[in-house]
């Protein structure tokens, strides 16, 4: 087991050093940096007073040589690329993610600042889907073919089918603007901090209940099947036959022997699911109900060129990913001792 883990910590490396280098090298090539968008501000503040007059006045000029040299040496630009790939993989190796071009913190001060608001979306979502998907895929199971079975087969389809944030616009339109239930906004209200502590977690339950569920709708739909399908393939086997011909009742053989067997796939993805709950941002969903996470900062670090951001959370998520995963795969032995990584 030492060896097994020890061997995949070591592939680790390697996988996140190619992923840091291909994203490294692909934003090489990609136009509009921060260079160029700091020149085109500039310009488009002509007309302005003050320092900003002065800056779109050079803008509109040209900038000199000497200027230009300055703009790269102030985000970095002015060493080769392998030099600053280097000197980007020594900061990453002692956790230091760099800082903002343009918001001017540091990438983990922005992570803290955003998390809270896709954590909040991450685990409601990922409880609830599976408080619902798991005794829904063991009763879909036990009466597979049944009416119960085909209706739930037809909604959790249906609901699978509509994107979340075509949902989320039909809540907000009907329940937030039109029946006005719900607010149409932000996770807390203005006055949060004059409420009491259960008027808090009321507004905040009032607050993330529209875009939950529209997150929600469509996430449980592969985990009900998944477990429907593991129960129906436990089932049929010929355990299952001998504890039936031993005289033991439907629920002993369902939650002494099937269960623990079927819920082995679903077992060794909640690790990775519950990890992603924290880290994982819904940009649609966010922009949509004007909740600042890290979805609308991904999105807004790729368009405005915000490079430390781009390869700063790259670097964390891929590098919690890896980890994730060898944990999911040593849930294996946990579940089933029959598993052996030698």
């Amino acid at each position: 087991m030492l060896a097994y883990i020890l061997k995949r910590i070591l592939l680790m490396l390697p996988t996140l050093l190619g992923v840091l280098l291909l994203t490294f090298i692909v934003i090489q090539f990609v136009p509009g940096g921060p260079v160029e968008q700091y020149l085109a501000e500039a310009k488009a503040g002509a007309g302005t007073g003050g320092e900003g007059a002065a800056l779109a006045y050079r803008g509109g000029q040209g900038v000199d040589a000497q200027r230009l040299e300055e703009i790269k040496a102030l985000y970095g630009f002015d060493k080769p690329a392998p030099e600053r790939f280097v000197q980007m993989l020594g900061q990453f190796a002692r956790f230091d993610l760099g800082r903002s071009f343009f918001q001017n913190k540091d990438v983990w001060q922005l992570i803290q600042e955003k998390l809270p608001v896709s954590a909040s979306l991450g685990l409601w979502t990922f409880f609830i889907s599976y408080l619902v998907a798991v005794p829904l895929g063991i009763a879909k199971a036990v009466r597979a073919g049944s009416r119960f079975d085909l209706v739930t087969t037809l909604l959790i389809l249906v609901g699978y089918a509509i994107p979340g944030f075509v949902l989320g616009l039909a809540l907000l339109v009907i329940f937030g603007g039109q029946l006005q239930w719900f607010p149409l906004r932000g996770l807390t209200s203005a006055n949060w901090e004059d409420l009491s502590l259960l008027g808090k977690a009321a507004d905040y339950l009032w607050h993330i209940a529209l875009p939950v569920t529209a997150m929600v709708a469509g996430s449980f739909a592969v985990t009900a099947m998944l477990t429907k399908n593991a129960f129906l393939e436990e089932i049929r086997k010929q355990y299952v036959l001998t504890a039936r011909a031993k005289g033991l009742s439907e629920r002993q053989v369902l939650y002494r022997h099937v269960f623990r067997n079927a819920l082995l796939p679903i077992v060794t993805g909640f690790p990775a699911a519950f990890i992603g709950a924290f880290f994982t941002g819904s940009l649609l969903i966010e922009t949509l109900f004007s909740l600042d996470g890290l979805g609308l900062l991904s999105y807004e670090s790729v368009i405005r060129r915000d490079y430390p951001v781009v390869l700063g959370t790259l670097y964390l998520f891929t590098l919690i990913g890896l980890v994730t995963k060898l944990i999911s795969d040593l849930c294996y032995v946990w579940v089933d001792p029959r598993v052996k990584f030698d």
